[in-house]
């Protein structure tokens, strides 16, 4: 299953997108912490690709933390409460991974709709 979200996080390389830099995570999170119009892009030079790029990569690397940690509560190497704080980050993770793609097929069918 991670493996077929990591195939998401790759779809920048094959439309073209390739040369956009996607090493960006802590410019990405220092941009979040900044006024909003550095947040929005503006001035820190990001592009939505990169952005949208960075979130699939923060969010497959939520889902592997939590992977690996079922694993090793099985094993009995990580306490309960551990492997329950990171599974519930992941479902957090993956509900808002949900919502926006909701919002994204939304947004593509409300422009599909309009009139030329």
């Amino acid at each position: 299953m991670i493996d077929a979200i990591k195939n998401v996080a790759s779809l920048s390389a094959t439309r073209g997108l390739g040369s956009i830099a996607t090493d960006m995570t802590s410019a990405a999170s220092g941009a979040l912490n900044a006024s909003p119009a550095v947040a929005a892009g503006v001035d820190a030079g990001m592009s939505f690709a990169s952005v949208m790029s960075n979130v699939a990569k923060d969010s497959i690397n939520s889902l592997k933390d939590a992977e690996k940690a079922s694993f090793a509560g099985i094993k009995g190497t990580m306490s309960t409460r551990e492997v329950v704080d990171k599974v519930m980050q992941a479902d957090q993770t993956l509900q808002t991974a949900i919502a926006l793609r909701d919002k994204v097929v939304s947004a593509f069918l409300d422009i599909t709709k309009m009139q030329i």
